[in-house]
C-alpha cells in the first residue's frame, strides 16, 4: 500500500496529570519515543501536552491576528509592523509560505501525539474517556487544518491516522472529504459519546466540546459541499461525500445536534448577562466550554512570564494588539505639572498597549443600539477613566475641557456611540489629540474620527489579576483562559444551518432571539462603573428580521463575538469573506488625523486557502514540480 507520509517531530514536551481533580501538572519531557508511549504515565502525559499546545495557538498575538486582521472587524493599527500589514490585505505585502503566521497551525507534531496515546491506551489500561480526549484533540487539529489549507495528510509515515516514530521527507496530502469522514467526524462522535458531561478536571474537554465542535464540522464541510461561489479547494477533487450524503443532509446534522447540545447542556449554559461571559473575576464560567487556561500563581504552570511578557511561547498576550496607547496623553494637574492621567496598569479595561490592530469603524457601528444592547459595553472599554493615584502621584485633579476638573477615576476620555458635530480637535500633532466640546467635561472622539491610533480597545480579553497592588503587572501576558469554544455557539450554528435549509423546533429567528434578548438585558454598566437595572430585551428581540440571512446572521454573530479571534474561519466558511471585507473606513496614524479615509482589499477566491508554510516545503525531499504540486494553487514555493 502506497502510503501518505509527512515530515515529523516528536512532540517537545511531555506533561504528566495530576491526581488532583483542579489542575493539570506540568514536567517538561526532551521528545517522545514509542516505548513512551506502552506505559500509562507515557500516554497520559502525552493527552496533557495536547492541552499545552493549545496555549502556544490561543491567545498568541500573532495567530490572533491571522485569523482577525484583515476580515470585516479589524485592520492595522499605527505600530503595526509587517505580520498585521500583509494579513489586512490591502496592498501591504501578500500573505505568502514565509511570511504568513500560518506554521503555528501546522499541527502534526501533536496530532502524531495523539495517534501515539490512541495507538497505545487501550494496551495499559487507559479509560475510554481519555481516549477520547485524545480523539477530540486530533479532530480539533485537522478540523482547524482542513479549513486553513485545504486537504492534509492522514499517514504521517506509518498508515493512516497511525503513530510515526521516525522523521520522514515525502508527504502526500489527502482530500477534504477523507479528512472530514476518515477522522474528524469519527473522532468526534466518539467524542460527544464517550466524553464525561462534566470534565475530569477543570478545563478539560466534555462531552458539551465535542458536540460544538462536531456540529461545527458539519456546518462547515456542508457549505464545501454546496460550494455557492465556486471556491476552489486543494487537492482538486469533486464535491462528493463518500458516505453518499449531500450538502442539505450535513446542513440538518448541524442543526440537529446543536439543539441537542442546548437541550442537554450538562454543567453548561448561557451566562445571564453578557458582560459576564467576559469578566475577568468570573472567568471559567458555565458559558466557557473550552479553552486554553492559565494561572496567575505559578509560572511554571502558566507556561509564562508573570511580571514580563515576552510576546512569544505560551504568552497570552491578544489582547495587547486591540489596545491603543492610552498612556500617551497628558494633561496639567492641579499642582501645575503635565502628568499621565491614565497610566497603564492591569486593569481590565486598560492593560499592555501595542497599538497593533484597529477596530474598523464599519465595525463599530455593527454594534447598534448600544445604549440598549448591552454588547457594545461588555466587549468594548469606550471610556478611559483617570487612575494617576495608582502610579504613586497625589494630585487632587487635572484640567479637563471647558475649564473642567477631572478628579480620579472619572471620565478622561470617551469614544462617543453617535458623532457630535459641536466636536473640535487640535491640530498639535506632538500631543494625543481628543476632540473638545462644549457639551462635555471630559476629552471625546467621535464614531467618524476613530483612527488607527486611537479606538477603542478590547475590554472582553483585558487582563484580570487579584494578586498585585499599585498599577500591578500589565506588562505581563494574560493570567487569564482564553476562550475557544463557548456555549452560545450553538445558536449560532443552528440558526446558521437554519437559514441554509435546516428545520426543527427552533427557526433561525428564534435561535438568534435568545442571544438577542439576553444582549437587551442589564444589570450594571460596565464602563460607566454603575448598578443599573434595564430590560430592552422584547425591543432588541422585536426589530430581529422575521427572515434571517447570512449577512444579518454574520452581523449578530460580530455583535456577540467581536475579537474573540475566530473571525476569519466564520468568512471563509460562509465564502463571504472577499464581500464583507472589500473595504473598511479608518481614520489614519497620526496623532491629528481624524479624517476617514476608505481602504479598498482585493481578496482573491485562491485566498481562502492558506498557504503551506515554506518550512514544510522545503524540508521535503521531492522535487521542484512535485513541491509546486503539493503547494495550494496561486502561492509560489519559495
Amino acid at each position: 500500500m502506497k502510503k501518505n507520509t509527512i515530515i515529523i517531530a516528536l512532540a517537545g514536551a511531555a506533561v504528566l496529570l495530576s491526581s488532583c481533580n483542579f489542575v493539570l501538572e506540568e514536567h517538561p519531557k526532551t521528545r517522545y519515543t514509542p516505548d513512551f508511549f506502552t506505559t500509562q504515565a507515557g500516554v497520559e502525559g502525552g493527552l496533557t501536552a495536547l492541552y499545552t499546545h493549545v496555549r502556544t495557538i490561543y491567545g498568541n498575538a500573532y495567530t490572533y491576528n491571522f485569523l482577525t486582521t484583515g476580515t470585516d472587524e479589524a485592520t492595522y493599527a499605527q505600530s503595526a509592523d509587517g505580520n498585521f500589514k500583509t494579513a489586512d490585505m490591502s496592498g501591504n505585502g501578500l500573505v505568502s509560505p514565509s511570511n504568513g503566521n500560518q506554521g503555528s497551525f501546522w499541527s502534526f507534531t501533536y496530532i502524531n501525539t495523539a495517534n501515539g496515546i490512541i495507538e497505545n491506551a487501550a494496551a495499559v489500561g487507559l479509560d475510554a474517556s481519555l481516549i477520547a480526549e485524545a480523539k477530540f484533540f486530533r479532530a480539533f487539529e485537522y478540523f482547524t487544518m482542513v479549513q486553513m489549507f485545504g486537504g492534509v495528510p492522514l499517514d504521517l509515515g506509518s498508515g493512516e491516522l497511525a503513530f510515526n516514530s521516525s522523521p520522514v521527507r515525502t508527504s502526500i496530502r489527502n482530500t477534504v472529504p477523507e479528512v472530514y469522514t476518515r477522522c474528524i467526524f469519527p473522532d468526534l462522535k466518539e467524542g460527544v459519546s464517550a466524553l464525561p458531561a462534566k470534565g475530569r478536571v477543570s478545563g478539560a474537554v466534555t462531552k458539551t466540546a465535542a458536540r460544538i465542535l462536531l456540529a461545527k464540522a458539519y456546518l462547515t464541510y456542508a457549505w464545501w459541499l454546496e460550494n455557492p461561489k465556486n471556491i476552489p479547494t486543494y487537492p482538486e477533487c469533486s464535491r462528493t461525500d463518500p458516505d453518499g450524503h449531500d450538502a442539505k443532509w450535513y446542513f440538518q446534522q448541524a442543526y440537529d445536534l446543536a439543539l441537542q447540545g442546548i437541550n442537554d447542556p450538562g454543567p453548561f449554559g448561557l451566562e445571564e448577562y453578557f458582560y459576564k461571559v467576559y469578566l475577568g473575576s468570573n472567568d471559567r464560567n458555565k458559558e466557557q466550554v473550552f479553552y486554553a487556561d492559565h494561572t496567575e500563581n505559578s509560572e511554571q504552570y502558566n507556561g509564562s512570564s508573570l511580571s514580563y511578557g515576552s510576546g512569544g511561547g505560551q504568552d497570552n498576550f491578544a489582547s495587547w494588539m486591540l489596545q491603543w496607547n492610552y498612556p500617551n496623553m497628558t494633561a496639567v494637574s492641579n499642582t501645575g505639572a503635565r502628568i499621565n492621567p491614565v497610566l497603564r496598569t492591569d486593569n481590565q479595561f486598560l492593560g499592555r498597549p501595542w497599538t497593533r490592530m484597529a477596530p474598523t469603524q464599519e465595525a463599530l457601528a455593527t454594534f447598534d443600539h448600544k445604549d440598549k444592547d448591552s454588547r457594545f459595553d461588555g466587549t468594548f472599554t469606550w471610556i478611559y477613566r483617570t487612575n494617576w493615584t495608582q502610579g504613586g502621584n497625589k494630585s487632587e485633579w487635572v484640567e479637563g475641557p471647558n475649564g473642567s476638573h477631572i478628579g480620579i477615576n472619572e471620565p478622561f476620555l470617551v469614544f462617543l456611540f453617535d458623532d457630535d458635530p459641536t466636536v473640535q480637535y487640535s491640530q498639535d500633532a506632538s500631543q494625543e489629540v481628543v476632540g473638545v466640546s462644549p457639551n462635555y467635561d471630559y476629552y471625546v472622539i467621535n464614531p467618524s474620527g476613530v483612527s488607527r491610533n486611537a479606538y477603542p480597545g478590547i475590554w472582553k480579553l483585558g487582563p484580570y489579576r487579584t494578586n498585585t497592588s499599585g498599577t500591578g503587572q500589565p506588562n505581563a501576558a494574560s493570567t487569564r483562559p482564553f476562550i475557544i469554544l463557548k456555549f452560545s455557539e450553538f445558536y449560532f450554528i443552528a440558526a446558521e444551518a437554519a437559514v441554509k435549509g435546516a428545520s426543527g423546533s427552533m427557526s433561525a429567528r428564534d435561535l438568534l432571539n435568545v442571544l438577542r434578548a439576553r444582549a437587551g438585558r442589564w444589570e450594571y454598566k460596565n464602563n460607566e462603573a454603575v448598578d443599573y437595572v434595564a430590560d430592552f430585551s422584547a425591543e432588541l428581540t422585536a426589530e430581529t428580521p422575521q427572515t434571517i440571512s447570512i449577512d444579518y446572521l454574520l452581523d449578530e454573530k460580530m455583535r456577540e463575538n467581536f475579537g474573540d479571534g475566530f473571525r476569519w474561519f466564520d468568512l471563509v466558511r460562509t465564502q463571504t469573506w472577499a464581500e464583507r471585507a472589500a473595504s473598511y473606513t479608518i481614520c489614519g496614524a497620526g496623532k491629528s488625523d481624524h479624517t476617514p479615509v476608505v481602504t479598498k482589499r482585493d481578496i482573491q477566491p485562491y485566498q481562502y486557502l492558506r498557504p503551506i508554510p515554506q518550512g514544510q516545503i522545503d524540508a521535503m525531499m521531492m522535487d521542484d514540480a512535485e513541491k509546486a504540486a503539493y503547494q495550494n494553487p496561486g502561492y509560489p514555493t519559495d
